[in-house]
């Protein structure tokens, strides 16, 4: 007997990011490996302690490492990836309902806060070799 499947995307499922990413996935693997805790000291004296919006760094820069890895050339279309990525949420350490930072916070913090610094460069360095 022919009979289509009946589709019901909006029922809810319990399940963690956690059990959804492989366990050989690529950036589980860096996860395991780099300690990306060096970050924050890095880009401390680059933020205000006393104003401005909070931000986490260690997002904004994991999120353009990525970027990099994976090829993703544009800050618009690395948002728009990681909002539906499973496994990059999971390295960002962002749930399933987390914002992702918008992509213009990156682009503001790599042509104002960073401009005229090799902290990128130093940044990769030290998670490459």
């Amino acid at each position: 007997m022919f009979k289509p499947k009946e589709f019901s995307q909006s029922e809810y499922e319990f399940v963690s990011i956690d059990e959804l990413v492989p366990d050989d996935h690529l950036l589980r693997l860096i996860d395991k490996y780099i300690d990306f805790s060096f970050l924050l000291e890095k880009v401390r004296p680059f933020y205000s302690v006393d104003n401005g919006r909070p931000t986490d760094s260690l997002i904004l820069f994991k999120m353009m490492f990525i970027g990099y890895i994976y090829g993703i050339r544009s800050e618009r279309q690395l948002e728009r990836e990681i909002r539906t990525n499973v496994a990059y949420r999971w390295f960002l350490g962002l749930k399933f309902k987390d914002s992702v930072p918008h992509h213009s916070t990156i682009s503001w913090n790599r042509q104002h806060r960073f401009k005229d610094t090799n902290i990128f460069q130093e940044i990769l360095m030290k998670l490459c070799f």
